[in-house]
């Protein structure tokens, strides 16, 4: 009985992590491809547990643009993330020099 109680009590532990947000911070890279203007300032300190949608919504806001404008966003210029995507899985698995590079157009440029 007190194995299941141990195991009951480690289980819980588990998902009591997993729920707490990654307060951490990720450095996101913006680079403009294509057409698309380029920032004053490219270099952004992101909250690593925010979804990929939060890093869309943020670069409209600083480029200006409306919902209805396009806007096409890939990683290290290969592939464009689904925007539940996480952050911190992104910038673990494809982060480059400590950055997580986001390559940004307007018209779609890789596949």
């Amino acid at each position: 009985m007190s194995t299941i109680k141990s195991v009951s009590n480690q289980a819980n532990q588990a998902l009591d992590s997993y729920k707490q947000k990654d307060a951490s911070k990720v450095v996101v890279r913006f680079k403009a491809t294509g057409n698309a203007p380029i920032m004053k300032q490219n270099f952004y300190k992101i909250t690593a547990s925010n979804r990929f949608q939060t890093v869309i919504a943020f670069l409209r806001k600083e480029l200006g643009w409306k919902p209805s404008d396009p806007l096409f966003l890939y990683i290290n210029a290969s592939f464009s993330p689904a925007p539940d995507d996480s952050v911190a899985n992104l910038f673990k698995c494809f982060a480059t020099e400590g950055h997580l590079i986001v390559n940004y157009s307007s018209t779609a440029a890789w596949g």
